[in-house]
């Protein structure tokens, strides 16, 4: 896929364009794609996507809490996977967030994208203090020459479905139904760290990935797979700050079942498949280990299961 940071040169040809966050490319969010594939499709012209970066919620709410559901390279590969070849990412800065819809329109859509045809969700709202809607953006696209279709995101249970709605679920330890939000299992990736490597002195090594911008799903034990060079390999982690060995920090420590190799610095994707139980203070590691034993027994049984 080809990413474009900002104002193209030389300008692409016409395109139509999804544009929104697309944090997540949930079910939702597949409507606004796919409706955006299928116009392009119809109409033989390029489609392409826009995204901001940083998140808008990042500019305005610098000390916010991790939010993210997926990383940039996440993103750009379930977008590329959909069929989109090209992506815009625009510049969420001052410039960009003092822009009235018209200037936004002018100089972002019609200039940088050179768009022909405009997908966004229903309420989706844009310029400076948010002012410009739906509405707006249709009336100034008959001004400059492009059109404009603002969709419903698709319902589950009488409820849109939003990445606010799966950031809920995964606070519950609820990713079943992150899951069946999402089209997906909830993944995260990273790059495998060097822990304390207390995990090899009791029998479970694990693996260490740091959660960075992601969302906090419910601190607790999940059953997971891996997703490495290829490979999709079983097996048990903990989210969380570790209170049995006094841990400071939020971290992903994953335990392969059945698996030896040296995978330092190699970069994964874990699949959050169940949750297990809650995070917990044990007594010493004795009952550490004997807790992990019958998690990793639990997992094995959930993940021997359909998926």
């Amino acid at each position: 896929m080809q990413v474009v940071f900002g104002s193209p040169q030389p300008v692409f040809p016409p395109c139509a364009l999804a544009l929104g966050n697309f944090d997540g490319v949930h079910r939702g969010h597949q409507v606004v794609l796919n409706a955006a594939l299928d116009w392009a499709s119809r109409h033989d012209i390029a489609p392409a996507v826009a995204v901001f970066d940083p998140h808008p919620r990042r500019y305005f709410q610098p000390d916010a809490p991790p939010f993210r559901l997926m990383d940039d390279r996440q993103q750009t590969d379930a977008l590329e996977a959909m069929g989109f070849a090209r992506i815009h990412v625009i510049p969420f800065d001052t410039s960009v967030a003092e822009m009235m819809p018209r200037e936004f329109a002018e100089t972002v859509l019609c200039g940088w994208a050179n768009v022909s045809h405009v997908f966004v969700g229903a309420d989706f709202a844009f310029g400076k203090n948010r002012s410009g809607d739906v509405p707006i953006l249709t009336g100034i696209g008959e001004q400059l020459g492009f059109g404009v279709t603002g969709l419903g995101l698709e319902a589950a249970d009488n409820e849109k479905i939003s990445s606010s709605r799966i950031r809920a679920c995964l606070a519950d330890g609820d990713v079943t139904n992150a899951a069946a939000l999402l089209g997906r299992p909830w993944t995260v990736r990273g790059e495998i760290e060097t822990g304390e490597q207390r995990g090899r002195t009791i029998g479970f090594p694990t693996a260490n990935i740091a959660l960075g911008d992601y969302c906090r799903p419910k601190f607790g034990v999940y059953a997971i797979r891996v997703r490495l060079n290829g490979e999709r390999l079983p097996g048990v982690a903990n989210v969380g700050l570790r209170p049995t060995v006094g841990g400071a920090v939020e971290r992903l420590e994953v335990h392969l079942f059945d698996f030896a190799r040296d995978i330092y610095g190699e970069t994964v994707e874990v699949e959050f498949i169940g949750f297990l139980r809650p995070e917990q203070k044990f007594n010493g590691l004795d009952e550490l280990k004997a807790q992990i034993a019958q998690d990793a027994a639990t997992a094995r049984a959930v993940l021997a299961g359909p998926g």
